[in-house]
């Protein structure tokens, strides 16, 4: 991708003209939750989806009377085209759908099973194909509605060897959303799809759910709550964006990526530290300054 494709705007304003109807997963906690929160506190409808059901519960006590409660694992088809035509069903259509369960898994590829990438690539892109395909035939009959697919950075730079398994199926939803978004260039321009490509977040529960080993700290990355990204995602509902990297840090790091990618891996090899050393720990090694986030 060239740096022209990149966004490099700091700040999206989370400004919603309308009153939207919007359809979240994995909203019992972590950013999730937070946008569930957020988007009900400025008076929009939600429908908020994950398998825990109390937790989902607890999220919906905070929304105001306005969220919908169904719980759902978005890694079966059917229970995907379910939260959907429940959402329909309590909120009479759906303006935004928004793919953000996810887990991790701390193995490099040589200790990868079969199992493990399977279950990556379930969990983290094809239960997003799922939401994407269930709702794009309401968006298309009303010809209009946005998808947004949270990814993570270590789909554009999988600078972690641990987290390989996780990268891989990051990047393969990157793709996947770059495709559709083209595809819904050509056929209906007001479905909007877009990416969010977040780093570090902390408190999410994101790393409660990261399966064989604990990973390191990010180093001196700096760490974005989830409530930062939600409304980064709330920007991009009120301004659709192709694809937003939710710190300058981020956006930086890609470029030297780009720009030399086998000093970038040098750098990278393993050290104790890392499972990763942390990104911006390995710009000061490889003597690159990276913009202040």
């Amino acid at each position: 991708m060239a740096d022209s494709d990149i966004d490099d705007s700091d700040e999206v304003t989370a400004l919603k003209p309308t009153k939207l109807n919007v359809v979240i997963t994995g909203a019992s906690s972590g950013i999730g939750a937070a946008l569930a929160k957020g988007m009900a506190a400025e008076g929009h409808k939600v429908t908020i989806a994950a398998r825990r059901e109390g937790k989902l519960q607890a999220t919906a006590r905070e929304c105001n009377g306005r969220a919908t409660v169904v719980p759902t694992d978005v890694t079966v088809r059917a229970q995907v085209e379910a939260l959907r035509d429940k959402a329909i069903a309590a909120m009479g259509h759906i303006d935004v759908w928004v793919n953000n369960a996810g887990r991790g898994i701390g193995r490099k590829v040589a200790e990868l099973t079969e199992d493990e990438l399977d279950d990556m690539i379930r969990i983290n892109c094809k239960a997003a194909l799922y939401g994407m395909q269930a709702v794009l035939p309401h968006f298309l009959q009303r010809k209009g509605g946005h998808i947004i697919n949270v990814s993570s950075v270590l789909a554009r730079v999988p600078v972690a060897s641990s987290r390989s398994a996780y990268s891989a199926a990051a990047a393969a939803l990157a793709a996947l959303t770059a495709n559709l978004r083209m595809d819904m260039t050509a056929q209906c321009r007001d479905v909007r799809v877009s990416l969010v490509l977040p780093g570090h977040v902390g408190e999410t529960g994101f790393f409660d759910a990261v399966l064989g080993s604990k990973l390191a700290p990010p180093g001196k990355l700096p760490v974005q709550t989830a409530e930062d990204i939600a409304d980064i995602i709330g920007g991009i509902i009120e301004q659709p964006r192709a694809e937003v990297y939710t710190s300058p840090v981020l956006r930086g790091l890609l470029r030297q990526y780009q720009a030399d990618l086998e000093t970038f891996e040098v750098a990278m090899s393993p050290t104790p530290a890392l499972q990763a050393p942390g990104l911006a720990g390995l710009a000061a090694r490889i003597g690159v300054k990276l913009p202040e986030s």
